[in-house]
């Protein structure tokens, strides 16, 4: 029974998360909403935070393994190197502070640098725009149709949350995570195709053909 626990959960997909914004916006309080059920107001900032998961998506067990950034300008420098082992990315900010929200191009342009994306590209890349504390409406600084019409000019999703009362929580990381998992069955398949035996004899007649002799 416990060898075909350990082998169950060795087969389990792993899908890396980052979590990236400006400081205050509440991304741990969304990571620690979706770990835990526990909403926390008040938490220590931190160069970063990691967490892992178990989950069930699309009906298989997977693992979401979830990178949680700090927003400070001071830790800007250090964040190449989380962005690069990211597998997809909430981008988060708060509809009550507006700063939050123009920040986030700097950090989409930032990820597209350090994956070497261009703007056809881009799309590749699993990213959602998270519009955090929704349950603040009276003090909203940033409008849902201005946040959609700026992700729809990304070409990516936008969710409005709410870590303390877990509006649409599980949405953004189960959304992110299918995101992920059909990227990565883009990539096999496409690797597959390129590796088949049918390519490399296509190749192979192609070559013969266009031989000069």
């Amino acid at each position: 029974m416990a060898a075909n626990k350990n082998k169950s959960n060795a087969q389990a997909a792993l899908h890396k998360v980052i979590m990236v914004g400006s400081g205050g916006v509440g991304k741990s309080a969304l990571t620690l909403q979706f770990m835990y059920d526990e909403f926390v107001e008040d938490y220590e900032p931190t160069k970063a935070d990691s967490y892992r998961k178990k989950v069930i998506l699309d009906g298989e067990d997977a693992q979401i393994d979830i990178l949680d950034t700090a927003g400070q300008e001071d830790y800007a420098a250090i964040r190449d190197n989380y962005f690069r082992s990211g597998e997809g990315f909430l981008v988060v900010f708060s509809i009550a502070e507006k700063t939050s929200f123009d920040d986030t191009q700097e950090f989409r342009d930032q990820i597209l640098r350090v994956k070497g994306a261009d703007s056809v590209t881009a799309n590749n890349i699993p990213f959602i725009l998270v519009g955090n504390k929704s349950d603040l409406e009276d003090k909203r600084q940033v409008t849902q149709s201005e946040a959609q019409q700026f992700a729809d000019n990304m070409g990516v999703q936008y969710v409005e949350t709410s870590a303390k009362t877990r509006s649409n929580v599980d949405k953004v990381f189960f959304d992110l995570l299918k995101l992920i998992k059909d990227e990565k069955n883009k990539v096999a398949t496409a690797q597959t195709s390129s590796n088949s035996p049918e390519s490399e004899d296509c190749i192979g007649r192609c070559k013969k053909c266009c031989t000069i002799v």
